[in-house]
């Protein structure tokens, strides 16, 4: 079955990376320690060269060829691609059809801050086939043109790692019994602050956690993580209001969404519908939002 992507996550980038660019790079507005992009191309693209960072990314269209620890790789649509840093590697597309892909570069500082003492892994397929661990790249690299809010990095760095270590061959670092104090004071206070952005910061200083140890106790707690957690609230409270029919553009902002566009997407991937859909649906059955 040919790979696939969620065309609402890419929406929007034809603007940034046009049809009529065959060969063009994509930059995001990303925090410290971390750098997307999507590159366009066709023939050869990067000859080689190396990087301090950890670049791990996902293959979209056509085939990516590559150099890489004395061997020749092939990346194919959907495929995972982890280099390491400082390996000499050169790329670009094995085929006529050009080539498409975006990548995450991770400096190892941030990795070994989430790592908590483990050393860092070392994937020896430089390309790997793992659903979960692309649905987890593709959380962050696919809403390119929206800067990342902090509770989403905690917790996909904190999976991000899983996976590398899966592959690594690295046992997983056990986990002491579930802070559940913790993991309680911190829906708490993101049930109470619902509707401004909070820092990891913030949960770190009233629970007493760092925020990986946190994302890691949450989502023993609760199935989800404090990100998702605090959305899904924002997304109960947009309903409400569409039920008192507020306009859509106002709820966007009250509920504690970025804008109205980051309001739609995340209304559509929890409840499978526009808000608007669901504003038209609701009013013509004369039913409330639960």
């Amino acid at each position: 079955m040919p790979f696939e992507l969620d065309r609402q996550a890419f929406e929007g980038l034809g603007r940034l990376c046009t049809e009529a660019a065959e060969n063009c790079i994509i930059s995001a507005p990303d925090p410290a320690g971390m750098e997307r992009i999507e590159a366009r191309f066709h023939g050869s693209a990067f000859d080689l060269h190396r990087h301090d960072t950890y670049a791990i990314g996902v293959t979209l269209q056509g085939v990516q060829t590559f150099r890489y620890r004395g061997a020749t790789r092939l990346s194919l649509p959907g495929q995972i691609i982890v280099l390491h840093p400082d390996e000499l590697h050169d790329g670009g597309a094995g085929t006529e059809d050009g080539l498409r892909y975006r990548m995450l570069y991770l400096e190892p500082s941030l990795m070994l801050d989430c790592l908590g003492g483990l050393s860092l892994p070392f994937v020896r397929d430089a390309v790997v086939r793992d659903e979960a661990f692309r649905a987890t790249l593709l959380s962050a690299l696919g809403p390119l043109q929206q800067e990342l809010d902090e509770l989403f990095v905690d917790d996909f760095l904190t999976q991000l790692m899983q996976g590398l270590a899966r592959h690594a061959g690295q046992p997983a670092k056990p986990m002491a019994r579930t802070a559940w104090r913790a993991a309680v004071l911190a829906r708490d206070y993101l049930t109470e602050n619902v509707a401004r952005p909070v820092r990891s910061g913030e949960l770190e200083a009233i629970t007493g956690l760092d925020r990986y140890a946190l994302s890691r106790h949450f989502r023993a707690a609760f199935s989800t993580s404090p990100h998702r957690f605090l959305v899904m609230r924002r997304l109960q409270r947009a309903r409400r209001m569409i039920a008192a029919g507020e306009p859509l553009a106002q709820i966007a902002i009250e509920a504690g969404f970025t804008d109205q566009s980051h309001f739609n997407r995340q209304f559509k991937k929890a409840f499978g519908m526009t808000p608007g859909r669901w504003s038209s649906l609701t009013r013509d059955s004369g039913l409330a939002a639960a």
